[in-house]
């Protein structure tokens, strides 16, 4: 079985494995072309690509995991969660929500729009515990996301207040200063990288910035929200 089927089959289980593929010898670059595969194999069953995600451009984030490089991965449409809708927390192994900062793509890959967001992050390894090679095999541990209210680009999104909320409750309070300093470089960045691996864009792709704050357990029964200064809310609530 290869590495892309492991995780495959980790992720369709619900069931967490071993860090195979740092255990394996894979470097970075191995890992995308593992990542790349693993992806493929959700679009032959299906699913369409949306999207692209960057990971770990926050100094928190990367310390939560224990890694220091900025790295991305692909969303699908089967990983989209209405704003406010309900997720079974049974389809992961071990879920976790942050808040983002999202904006819709034309064509060219220029930003049209920007939106508050959650993602849901659910590692496929044991324990969350992973090296950079393996999350990025692992699709950078993307699993979920919910967009809020477009809203036209505003002047600046550098330094706007995030707050992170569970059952009405402040959990997290960050700021979009945390991405890169500017979630607008997060799009030039992760275009940059996706370009390198000849990844297209399409008119009306989304781009997660990635997180402004820690992210936090997603547990049954739980609502959680995310509020960005500015830009308005995105929700979801997990089912019981």
């Amino acid at each position: 079985m290869t590495l892309a089927e492991q995780l495959d089959q980790a992720e369709r289980t619900r069931t967490a494995i071993p860090q195979v593929v740092s255990r394996s010898g894979a470097d970075a670059d191995a890992a995308y072309r593992i990542q790349e595969a693993l992806v493929a194999r959700r679009v032959s069953r299906g699913e369409r690509l949306v999207g692209l995600k960057l990971g770990l451009t926050s100094r928190a984030k990367m310390a939560q995991v224990g890694v220091d490089q900025v790295i991305w991965g692909r969303l699908t449409d089967a990983m989209r969660i209405d704003d406010g809708g309900t997720v079974d927390t049974g389809r992961y192994i071990h879920p976790r929500v942050e808040p983002e900062v999202a904006f819709r793509l034309d064509a060219t890959g220029a930003a049209t729009a920007v939106a508050p967001a959650l993602e849901v992050i659910d590692s496929r390894y044991a324990d969350f515990k992973f090296t950079l090679p393996d999350v990025i095999a692992d699709n950078t541990s993307a699993a979920g996301f919910v967009i809020g209210a477009w809203q036209p680009l505003p002047p600046g999104v550098d330094n706007l207040g995030v707050l992170l909320e569970v059952d009405g409750r402040v959990v997290q309070i960050g700021s979009t200063a945390a991405i890169l300093g500017d979630p607008r470089r997060a799009v030039t960045a992760a275009a940059t990288l996706a370009a390198s691996a000849g990844v297209p864009v399409e008119d009306g792709w989304v781009r997660l910035a990635a997180a402004a704050t820690a992210a936090v357990p997603l547990t049954p029964g739980a609502h959680v929200r995310a509020v960005v200064e500015g830009l308005g809310t995105a929700a979801l609530r997990a089912a019981s």
